[in-house]
């Protein structure tokens, strides 16, 4: 049985969605036979040392995981370092395994002031990694999904639904809307999800998290990253935007650099794994050079 079919079945069951909730609490500690299959690929290590000599500096490590640095301040998005995810079985985990992996070790990540949780899906809240952080580092996530962080021990989470703001440090959290869903097993469709803008004095960060295309960025101007996700859109482009949705949802907010994401590092859909990065390019055919981060690993900095 795939982790596809396993699904399909447990979203039919009201009783099996509730063992799903829980099974998707799990800690991962005893999950050993993750660690038994093929090794993920070693991505490109990129050179942290001169990580705090610019106001605005990005690294992909995977999937939707970006390490940020903006005006002094160092953000995590949607930390998932682990080698499944999904559902805990004991000893395993009943979910899609990573291809690619992390390209920081999560023991060498450099110290954290904010981690973001845009939803709960299990490829963006992955409790396991989580659990490895440090406590003291402040959580933003969206709203009505604090309590399946709350156990791990942060000493302090703030929720935001649509819209709300708040300043950490100076810099500026607003919970952006997007059209996905937030639901981790299927019955709990009250949780949140959002995209979120990042405000400085000086720079302006757009994480877009899942989306399909919608046009509620359209307020927001001169973004200098915007980090959108480009993959896992056949079949589900009713929740994940196309290549080309994106690069028009890049323009609407008129970025001058695109980090893409949420491909590559886990199999999601259908479409090949290279293929979203292809399209994203075509579409921006003379323009590609704003493009900015192109493989697990790649690094960016602002010229200031």
């Amino acid at each position: 049985m795939t982790w596809r079919t396993f699904t399909d079945w447990v979203k039919h069951s009201r009783f099996a969605m509730r063992v799903a909730d829980r099974l998707g609490r799990g800690r991962g500690q005893l999950r050993i036979l993750d660690h038994v299959q093929t090794r993920p690929l070693t991505p490109p290590r990129p050179d942290l040392r001169n990580w705090a000599s610019r106001s605005l500096s990005a690294v992909w490590i995977g999937h939707s995981t970006v390490l940020l640095r903006i005006d002094g301040l160092t953000i995590l998005t949607d930390p998932v370092f682990s080698r499944r995810i999904g559902l805990g079985l004991g000893i395993l985990t009943v979910g899609p395994q990573r291809f690619i992996a992390p390209a920081i070790e999560l023991h060498r990540l450099p110290p954290l002031d904010v981690i973001i949780i845009s939803h709960a899906h299990f490829d963006h809240l992955d409790r396991p990694t989580l659990r490895r952080l440090p406590k003291n580092v402040r959580i933003v996530c969206s709203n009505d999904t604090a309590d399946l962080i709350r156990d791990l021990g942060f000493a302090r989470i703030d929720e935001l639904k649509w819209d709300q703001s708040l300043v950490i440090s100076g810099i500026k959290f607003t919970s952006r809307r997007v059209e996905h869903w937030g639901a981790r097993t299927f019955f709990d469709c009250h949780r949140g999800y959002a995209a979120f803008l990042i405000e400085s004095s000086r720079h302006r960060v757009l994480y877009a998290a899942d989306t399909a295309y919608q046009e509620h960025f359209r307020d927001i101007s001169n973004v200098d990253l915007a980090i959108f996700g480009i993959g896992a859109y056949d079949p589900y482009i009713q929740a994940h935007a196309s290549p080309e949705q994106v690069w028009a949802m890049a323009n609407h907010v008129h970025a001058a650099h695109i980090m893409p994401v949420h491909h590559s590092t886990f199999r999601l859909s259908h479409e090949p794994m290279d293929e979203p990065l292809q399209r994203l390019l075509a579409a921006a055919g003379n323009e590609a050079d704003r493009i900015v981060i192109r493989q697990v690993g790649g690094q960016w900095q602002s010229a200031i």
